[in-house]
C-alpha cells in the first residue's frame, strides 16, 4: 500500500511546435527492464488502435547516459529535455520504487483528461506525458532509470524517435 506522504511522483513531457487490441509480444531477448517499458507502452497505444514501438538500443544508450548524468551530478533532479532531437517523458518519484511499468502507468493515468474529439486536456489538467506515449509517428522507445539513495528518490526517462507532441497535431 502507498501512502500520500511518503510517494510523490512528478510527470513531464516535451511538446514540439510542427508543422483497441492487445499488444503484441515483445523479443524476449531484451533485458528485463526493457521488455516492461516496452510492453507497457504498448498496451497503452493498442488500446487506442496505435502501432507498436520498437526497442532501440541507440535510444536506450542516450537515455542511459543522462539518466546517470541525472544521478551522478544532479540528484536525480528533472533533465532539461527542451533542446533534445527525441520526444521524452520523465517521472521523479520520492520515497518509494518505481518499476517500468509504474512508470509508463503513471504516464497513461493522463488518459482520463484527455479528450481525443477535439484533441484537447481538461482544464487544468495535463496530458502531454499520455499523448507521447501513445503518438502513433512515434517508432522506437529508449527508457532508462535511476536511484538517488541520498535524496530517496528515483528518475525515469523515456525517450521517443522521432519525437510526437506538436502543438495542434493530434496523437493518433
Amino acid at each position: 500500500m502507498l501512502y500520500p506522504a511518503l510517494f510523490l511522483l512528478l510527470a513531464l513531457a516535451t511538446f514540439h511546435v510542427s508543422s483497441k487490441g492487445e499488444a503484441p509480444p515483445v523479443a524476449p531477448s531484451l533485458p528485463p527492464a526493457a521488455r516492461e517499458f516496452l510492453e507497457a507502452h504498448n498496451e497503452a497505444r493498442a488500446e487506442v488502435g496505435v502501432e507498436p514501438l520498437r526497442w532501440s538500443e541507440q535510444v536506450a544508450n542516450v537515455t542511459s547516459k543522462l539518466v546517470r548524468y541525472q544521478r551522478d551530478k544532479m540528484g536525480c533532479q528533472f533533465a532539461n529535455l527542451t533542446a533534445g532531437k527525441y520526444g521524452s517523458n520523465q517521472l521523479w518519484a520520492h520515497g518509494t520504487a518505481v518499476t517500468a511499468r509504474m512508470a509508463v502507468e503513471e504516464w497513461v493515468k493522463q488518459k482520463l483528461f484527455y479528450n481525443h474529439t477535439d484533441n484537447s486536456c481538461v482544464p487544468n489538467h495535463k496530458c502531454g506525458v499520455y499523448t507521447q506515449v501513445v503518438w502513433r509517428k512515434s517508432l522506437e522507445l529508449g527508457c532508462a532509470q535511476a536511484t538517488c539513495v541520498k535524496e530517496d528518490a528515483s528518475l525515469t526517462i523515456c525517450f521517443y524517435n522521432p519525437p510526437g507532441n506538436y502543438v495542434g497535431e493530434s496523437p493518433y
